[in-house]
């Protein structure tokens, strides 16, 4: 089992910046793919990037630039950047971890194709 945990979210103005993080309980031998998730209220969940093990990133053909995936192995952790937000980012992010059967880029961006999911954490965006 592995729990994770979003951190980071908060409230701020269009045009700001804000840096999540999704830490994993325990660290794994195994390949995976992360990804962070967003839901707007009364909107469906959208994948928005992912990382491999190998460090390599995927985005979400909505993302225009402005949102950076990357990882700290040693810790366990996982960050979303995110740089001159607009208040269509608003939402709650989720971060979402599978065990994958080999190394190599991860394209996974649909919610049923992950195991293990945070609680998320919110982000607001005021015009």
């Amino acid at each position: 089992q592995i729990r994770l945990q979003e951190s980071g979210g908060g409230s701020v103005q269009t045009g700001g910046s804000l840096k999540l993080s999704c830490t994993s309980s325990t660290s794994t031998i195994s390949d995976t793919c992360m990804a962070w998730f967003r839901q707007a209220p009364g909107k469906e969940r959208e994948g928005v990037a992912t990382i491999a093990t190998d460090g390599s990133t995927f985005y979400a053909d909505s993302i225009d630039g402005r949102f950076k995936i990357s990882q700290d192995s040693s810790k366990n952790t996982q960050y979303l950047e995110m740089n001159n937000l607009e208040p269509g980012d608003t939402g709650l992010y989720y971060c979402a971890k599978v065990l994958v059967a080999s190394r190599g880029p991860c394209t996974r961006l649909r919610p049923n194709e992950y195991v293990f999911w945070g609680r998320g954490t919110q982000v607001t965006v005021s015009s």
